[in-house]
């Protein structure tokens, strides 16, 4: 039950105020002074604090009220207070609302305002609680995982990103495959490298082998090496990602991409630790952590026989799901600016169509609008317009609010060397709409 704590040198006051709270599932407490009061403050909780502003006879200044709320808010910053008189100028309330104070009424008051005001607040003041709660709680396991692990430097700023990063350093030490799922660009070859850096093999080697980057005929040999003549052009002999990572790990990254051939063979590397190099019949023993990642949804695969099921579980003895940027938005910012060369800002306005941004990309797209940005910069501070993103929250956006002026053409013609096609995307324009403007404005074309 919400507790109310009336501080009122009125006896009836409070009782008044108790019986109409009483009936509403508030309970009230009641403080005759303000000393009274703030030892009432310091000794139990309460959920809202209602003052009178005058407490000696014969007094209508609301000096003593004044003085009770500005000790209230220095002791308890967050608890809202309701000022209750009948005496004190409208003037001096309306300086404290502005000072912090949560509403002000006058005697007599109005009890279906007075309990309105008084259910709001306290739902409110509940909120932000629970608010603060979680937000502790966030910054305290934040301090645990950046004190108890390496986290190779990663930024990050959203409880979506820490869920994973806490499941990941959680798991690092157990000598068991990691599958890490997720779209193109999130990240996925960091969240490896920390499960490396904070696994047994941390000192050994860490190896990475994109099985989308090479021919499917290459891909095997990569893995596994090959002995002189084991294909046209292997004139000698040459090992494989599995033999380079021995001791260490071994991150395939879009493992989806791995033909069946391969596929056959790196489950029994999973079971074993034996393999031969292309062209050999000689079994080599390694002892490789193996970490993968895919953005291909492999249980699609499995049932179109392009993925063999039992290498996927042997795969997915823990799976890390990696979310896009899009639903990690307390990621963006924090990103964004470690993107920036040092000294240089983000204005408020471009933050904001950062954060407006679907990041279809994710991590990458960012990065790569952040580099494009402080290129495009003419001083410290990033703009809307030199982020170039599409819509109207950024500088290709076609509303009335993102029309490009005369000095803004002149300087995206002058970055862009004169070059229109390039001034246009500078802008967000069509070329047929930046010479309209040029026309309109009595701009020139450049030589």
């Amino acid at each position: 039950m919400p507790t109310v704590l009336i501080i009122d040198d009125n006896a009836a006051v409070g009782v008044a105020l108790d019986v109409l709270f009483s009936l509403h599932d508030i309970a009230a407490l009641h403080a005759a002074s303000p000393e009274e009061g703030l030892a009432v403050l310091a000794r139990q909780p309460v959920d809202l604090v209602i003052q009178d502003m005058n407490f000696t006879a014969d007094t209508t200044s609301g000096e003593e009220g004044v003085a009770l709320f500005r000790e209230i808010r220095k002791r308890h910053p967050d608890l809202p207070v309701i000022l209750l008189t009948a005496w004190t100028h409208l003037d001096a309330a309306v300086d404290l609302v502005k000072a912090g104070a949560a509403d002000y009424l006058s005697k007599p008051w109005n009890d279906d305002r007075l309990l309105a005001t008084v259910s709001n607040l306290i739902e409110l003041g509940q909120a932000n609680r629970a608010l603060n709660q979680r937000l502790l709680r966030e910054r305290r396991a934040r301090r645990e995982l950046e004190q108890n692990y390496d986290l190779r430097g990663l930024v990050w700023g959203d409880p979506a990103l820490e869920r994973v990063l806490s499941l990941a350093c959680q798991v690092a030490r157990a000598d068991v495959p990691i599958l890490i799922t997720g779209p193109n660009g999130t990240g996925k070859e960091r969240i490896a490298e920390i499960i490396q850096a904070n696994s047994l093999v941390r000192n050994g080697p860490f190896v990475v082998l994109n099985c989308g980057a090479l021919p499917s005929e290459l891909i095997e040999a990569e893995l596994f090496g090959a002995d002189a003549g084991a294909y046209t052009g292997a004139s000698k002999a040459r090992e494989g990602k599995f033999e380079a990572a021995d001791g260490g790990t071994l991150f395939l990254d879009e493992i989806g991409n791995l033909p069946l051939a391969g596929q056959m063979k790196l489950l029994r590397v999973l079971e074993t630790g034996r393999f031969e190099r292309l062209g050999s019949n000689r079994e080599r023993q390694v002892r490789v952590r193996v970490v993968s990642a895919t953005n291909a949804d492999l249980q699609s695969m499995i049932r179109l026989g392009t993925f063999r099921e039992d290498l996927f579980y042997r795969l997915n003895v823990i799976e890390l799901k990696l979310p896009p940027l899009a639903s990690r938005p307390g990621d963006i910012l924090p990103l964004a600016q470690s993107f920036l060369p040092l000294g240089k800002t983000l204005h408020p306005s471009a933050e904001a169509a950062l954060m407006a941004h679907a990041w279809p990309g994710n991590v990458r797209e960012l990065k790569n609008v952040m580099a494009r940005a402080s290129l495009l910069a003419n001083g410290d501070v990033i703009k809307p317009a030199e982020l170039g993103l599409p819509g109207p929250s950024g500088a290709a956006g076609n509303s009335a609010d993102a029309e490009p002026d005369r000095d803004a053409i002149v300087q995206a013609l002058a970055r862009a060397g004169g070059v229109i096609a390039q001034a246009a995307a500078d802008l967000g324009l069509s070329r047929q709409a930046l010479y309209r403007r040029m026309e309109r404005l009595g701009i020139a074309r450049a030589a």
